[in-house]
């Protein structure tokens, strides 16, 4: 058994170094490829495993935030609609309006309709209103308790075109939106 293991090689010094320089680079080199490099591999994949996780835990928190802050407008918004009275209506609301800015008589038309969100199941009554020839301190007095009511009512469209050539007087389609409760 012992005369397998030894082997009689007659080489030089010379080679005898050679032969064992190669056997120390090769053995150095498995060394190197078989537990080195797996070991700085896995240490790399753990360095970008624990980056994305910071990442993904940051998106988290933002997420987080943003649910926290869409939730208190939620319940903002409907307390607003419960403080509305009872027998509110868009239609009526801005008739009222337009009779308190003294633009009643501009209305050339006033269409309502209403309309379910689909993603929420929201209820959306929506008004579209004319005014022609109107003077833009009158239409901006009007916009101005429009938008500033606490009955949640938003302008979601506005067109002005100019009435005349001198006459400072405007036309004014827009579109007023709430939602019901």
């Amino acid at each position: 058994m012992k005369k397998i293991f030894q082997m009689n090689l007659n080489l030089n010094k010379r080679e005898k170094i050679a032969v064992t320089g190669a056997a120390v680079f090769l053995s150095f080199f498995v060394i190197i490829q078989l537990i080195l490099v797996p070991v700085f591999e896995k240490r790399d994949n753990l360095r970008k495993q624990v980056i994305e996780r910071n990442d993904n835990l940051l998106d988290m928190k933002i997420l987080r935030s943003e649910y926290f802050t869409m939730k208190e407008k939620l319940k903002s918004s409907q307390q607003g609609l419960n403080k509305r009275a009872a027998d509110f209506t868009l239609f009526s609301f801005l008739d009222r309006l337009a009779g308190d800015t003294g633009l009643k008589d501009h209305i050339a038309y006033m269409k309502p309709s209403t309309s379910v969100k689909e993603d929420s199941g929201l209820k959306i009554s929506r008004v579209e209103l004319k005014l022609q020839e109107v003077t833009m301190k009158d239409l901006t007095s009007y916009l101005f308790k429009v938008e500033t009511s606490e009955n949640m009512v938003i302008v979601k469209r506005l067109s002005i075109t100019k009435t005349g050539k001198n006459s400072g007087l405007v036309s004014v389609v827009l579109q007023v939106e709430t939602f019901e409760s």
